[in-house]
């Protein structure tokens, strides 16, 4: 009896000695887990790889003329936004003040109204175009950006995006001036006018105008997204971001 408690005590001790092995694995691997650094974890200190730079510099992109297109193609996106609201042509400025002057301000109101809402929904297409134009970029693109101008981004969709979005914008333009009666609007305003005597009739081509001072607004408000992510830390939102563009701060002293 003596001989067999002995055997399970000592058979006790041995098991016991495996699971606490075990378990010490088991922690000590949970340790290391929790306590050692990813290796795709980017620290917000440093000199970025070039190829961090082009990464940050795309992500920052991203959300930036995402935002800018956003808040332009919601209703009153155009037309409550000072910076950018669509007044008449200038050749019809003349004609603006005469029909204000004799009572028409309904009219006037008409078409400036429905010029907005023409460019708000032409502001839609726009974000895919400028999305397709950050994939594009190159590295060298990416750094040129980074370390350049407070508008160096703004200046590169503007070269390599205007000839699509007048493109796109056209025929959508087009479209959303029949849709919201711009076209009416305007032929009613320039009838009006040109019935007046000793004036010079007035002509526009709305779809060309409109189209223009749509992209016009569209680059003011990538060129404000691209001055906050230069300027507010607090839009710096990831590490990535934070560190290639701490990086340009201190590149910049």
């Amino acid at each position: 009896m003596k001989r067999i408690n002995i055997l399970t005590a000592s058979l006790t001790l041995i098991l016991f000695s495996n699971f606490n092995a075990k378990a010490q694995i088991k922690l000590s691997d949970i340790f290391k887990i929790i306590t050692e650094k990813p290796a795709n974890t980017t620290s917000a200190t440093g000199t970025p790889s070039t190829f961090e730079i082009g990464q940050g510099i795309k992500e920052a992109l991203q959300i930036g003329v995402s935002a800018g297109a956003d808040r332009l193609s919601a209703k009153d996106g155009f037309l409550g936004n000072l910076a950018v609201k669509i007044l008449m042509p200038p050749e019809a400025k003349k004609v603006e003040k005469t029909l204000r002057g004799i009572g028409l301000n309904k009219l006037c109101d008409n078409v400036i109204t429905s010029l907005n809402r023409a460019a708000e929904d032409a502001a839609i297409e726009a974000k895919p175009i400028f999305i397709s134009a950050i994939k594009q970029m190159t590295l060298a693109d990416a750094t040129n950006i980074l370390l350049g101008n407070n508008d160096a981004a703004t200046t590169y969709f503007k070269r390599v995006t205007t000839a699509q979005l007048m493109q796109k914008f056209s025929p959508i333009v087009t479209t959303s001036l029949n849709k919201v009666n711009a076209t009416k609007y305007y032929s009613d305003l320039t009838s009006q006018y040109n019935r007046l005597p000793l004036v010079k009739p007035v002509n526009t081509n709305l779809t060309e105008y409109v189209t223009q001072k749509a992209i016009d607004g569209l680059f003011i408000e990538v060129a404000k997204e691209e001055l906050k992510i230069r300027g507010n830390l607090s839009s710096r939102s990831t590490t990535l971001l934070q560190k290639v563009f701490g990086y340009a701060d201190k590149k910049k002293i």
